[in-house]
């Protein structure tokens, strides 16, 4: 949706997106409702996108994002003659072909890049190891050193790209034509733009970074700098093509598809690896800018940051500036866009505009820090968190665990494979910097109207809601998001932005008009794919809650654990809990959880539990107490693997035993949402934390020993197993 408040060029510029298309009984239902709603949105928007102040302080000290003086927002979908330099009626018919015609295209490679891969000393000594090992009177022998040789041939035919003006004008018009049929509008914030601009004149190159989602990723990027008269980066897309003719044309657009490594030719590998790094080391010693796609932590795969490391170790170019870009859709084609090949992607494409259902589409570019300053200073650190066993097995054995606020290496989260040449200091910073632009992504990626309303719908009111409540939980839910830094994907009138979200989840919804009422209800349906497409909206707004959801946890287990000890078996919420028992837990739960993209990445677990219980205190949730004289106190004594009730007038306390309680104690509140937004909270981390008791119940079925992918593969067949057999006996509430 466009924003109220600079929510797109002014004048003729803005271009309103047409109105979602519902069935008519929809409409009839939603009309009444949403029109007594009032306007409250766009009114505040938050500076999202600043760099760590920890492991960059000079970069943040840069202020190339300066939020003040407003430039808005722009509709990269609306252009008209106002874009380009003529006027008349021909120009407003073809405003789109004049505004690309129009836009800047800047010089690309000057040298021969793929003779420049070849000569170099990267790639040249890789080959002549592999000469110097096959290189034996045996003819037989020598057939792996022609296959190696004939591989480098076949991987410099990959990196031989170049832009072409022309080629590149074409296409972007064709994107432009596209991408209208596919959205309705896609937002870009000016004042970001305008930091990209300073950062282009500091001198360093570019390197955009973002989590891949969908193929129009790589798209939309590149198509946004050029429209805005910025350098068209060079992207390395994972994707194949399929099509040599189509590789071609990619690359005459700036586009490399790697090739996929060879599975098992440690040969091949070791090359493909030294000529991409050699290939981005001369694209940024060039000036020019690159963009990457980050596939996680723990993924393994091509090290485009390593190769980022590798060109800045070699002196190959005296600093890299990262930009992280975050991209959030309304409806996320990634279910839709999973087609390799070229007619598959054209058959989905179609399928999309069938489909009729147009979303809008916010991008966010982070600050620009300096990769050498993160380098160079070791400021980085990551808390590797602790391993499995070290948590699971002294529960499983009976045993006392130790504290976990200790802290382990970074590279147990990851496997050595994924950077086997490097030294272990540089693994860790690879990992490091990895989970950093992970959380840079995850921070500033916008809320989108139809994620608040799938997360409202499973986690709150699972069995339906009015629609006039759903509405009031809409606006409580933007200003919480508003209220924790982040930023919305979407502005207007609250009616406007729920009939919006409703229309685009209307597959998987279910509106009903109830007798002697004019308020209709709205529920999600109870089948696997409609649970499972309102289910993919949500990580985003988990992120968003994560400290709260962990503290929340952490209340509920200990509740869980004094309900147990008592011998009833219901929860009693009348009961006060110690600071020091609900840090334990949730530093336990951190731990469990994935660190990538959820928890800060220079912050350790144990920081993170004492913020997580104290986020509670200011959203209500918990309120702090003073123990009175004869009131009891639940406490959890490590030492003893006992449960303890202590009163307050006992005397027979030791002066060791004063100095361990915690004088802090909390109770639960009466927030303004009352004890829903308690089980709010708990729900959003239910689905991780099922899985993880599903896994630990599978355990004793494992037949061990075992390799370590045949373990992988049997605890997924086991989780899926288990989950269809809740799904068949609870139906969508499992």
């Amino acid at each position: 949706m466009l924003l109220e408040e600079g929510g797109g060029p002014p004048g003729p510029a803005r271009r309103q997106p047409p109105k979602p298309r519902l069935p008519f009984l929809w409409r009839l239902k939603m009309r009444k409702k949403l029109k007594t709603i009032p306007s409250v949105l766009g009114i505040f928007r938050p500076v999202v996108g600043r760099c760590c102040h920890q492991c960059t302080p000079k970069s943040l000290g840069w202020k190339l994002l300066q939020p003040s003086p407003s430039l808005g927002f722009r509709d990269l979908l609306s252009v008209n003659e106002t874009h380009t330099r003529y006027r008349g009626w021909l120009v407003r018919r073809l405003c789109g072909l004049a505004f690309v015609w129009g836009c800047r295209v800047y010089p690309g490679v000057t040298t021969d890049i793929g003779g420049q891969v070849r000569s170099s000393e990267r790639v040249q000594k890789v080959l002549s190891s592999a000469d110097s090992v096959f290189e034996v009177p045996d003819q037989q022998q020598q057939c792996p050193m022609l296959n190696t040789r004939g591989q480098a041939s076949h991987f410099y035919s990959h990196v031989e790209v170049s832009i072409s003006p022309v080629l590149l004008r074409v296409a972007s018009w064709m994107v432009l034509k596209l991408l209208r049929f596919l959205f309705c509008n896609i937002q870009i914030n000016l004042n970001q733009v305008a930091a990209l601009q300073r950062a282009t004149d500091m001198g360093a190159p570019l390197v955009f970074v973002f989590q891949q989602q969908c193929a129009l990723d790589y798209v939309l990027i590149p198509h946004i700098l050029f429209c805005h008269n910025l350098r068209v980066p060079y992207t390395v897309c994972h994707l194949q093509p399929g099509r040599s003719w189509l590789r071609l044309v990619l690359q005459r657009l700036g586009v490399v598809c790697p090739p996929p490594r060879p599975e098992g030719d440690a040969e091949a590998s070791r090359l493909c690896e030294a000529i991409m790094t050699s290939f981005i080391s001369l694209l940024l010693r060039e000036g020019q800018s690159v963009s990457l796609a980050l596939r996680g932590a723990h993924q393994q795969g091509p090290e485009e940051l390593v190769r980022l490391q590798e060109a800045l170790r070699d002196g190959s170019v005296p600093d890299v500036t990262l930009v992280p870009v975050a991209i959030a859709y309304d409806l996320p084609p990634q279910h839709s866009l999973r087609g390799q090949s070229p007619w598959s992607l054209c058959w989905s494409l179609a399928s999309l505009l069938w489909d009729g259902r147009r979303g809008s589409v916010r991008i966010h570019f982070a600050q620009p820090f300096s990769l050498k300053e993160m380098c160079e200073s070791r400021k980085c650190h990551v808390d590797g968190g602790r391993p499995l066993q070290e948590l699971l097995l002294p529960s499983i054995l009976g045993k006392s665990s130790e504290s976990l606020s200790g802290c382990t290496s970074v590279s147990s989260m990851s496997p050595t494979s994924r950077c086997p040449e490097s030294p272990p200091s540089e693994r860790e910073l690879s990992i490091a910097l990895d989970l950093h632009l992970l959380h840079a992504t995850s921070t500033c990626t916008a809320i989108m109207s139809t994620t608040l309303v799938s997360c409202l719908l499973l986690h709150k009111h699972r069995e339906g809601v009015r629609l006039s409540q759903l509405c009031r939980d809409v606006l409580w839910l933007v200003e919480e998001v508003v209220f924790r830094n982040q930023d919305v994907g979407f502005g207007g009138s609250l009616p406007e932005v729920v009939f919006h979200a409703v229309s685009l989840l209307q597959p998987h919804l279910h509106l009903v008009r109830l007798p002697h009422t004019t308020d209709p209800l709205l529920a999600p349906r109870s089948t696997r794919t409609a649970i499972l497409a309102l289910a993919g909206h949500c990580p985003l707004l988990t992120h968003v809650f994560i400290m709260e959801a962990v503290g929340a946890c952490a209340v509920l287990a200990t509740l869980r654990e004094v309900a147990a000890c008592g011998g009833g078996g219901e929860v009693e919420f009348d009961v006060v809990l110690s600071q020091e028992e609900l840090s334990e837990r949730a530093l336990q739960l951190c731990h469990l959880l994935p660190a990538a993209g959820y928890f800060p990445p220079c912050q350790s677990p144990y920081a993170f539990a004492l913020d997580a219980v104290d986020s509670l205190v200011h959203c209500g949730v918990l309120v702090l107490e003073e123990q009175p004289q004869g009131q009891r106190m639940y406490d959890y004594w490590k030492r003893e693997k006992v449960l303890i009730w202590s009163s307050a007038e006992d005397g027979d306390l030791s002066d060791s035993d004063c100095e361990r309680q915690d004088t802090r104690c909390y109770k639960l509140g009466q927030p303004s949402q009352g004890p829903e937004l308690f089980f709010f909270l708990c729900s959003l981390l239910s689905v991780q934390l099922r899985a993880l008791s599903w896994a630990v119940e599978g355990l004793e079925f494992l037949q061990s020993p075992l390799p370590e992918p045949d373990c992988v593969a049997w605890l997924q067949s086991f989780l899926c197993d288990r989950a269809s057999w809740g799904w068949r006996r609870y139906g969508g509430t499992s």
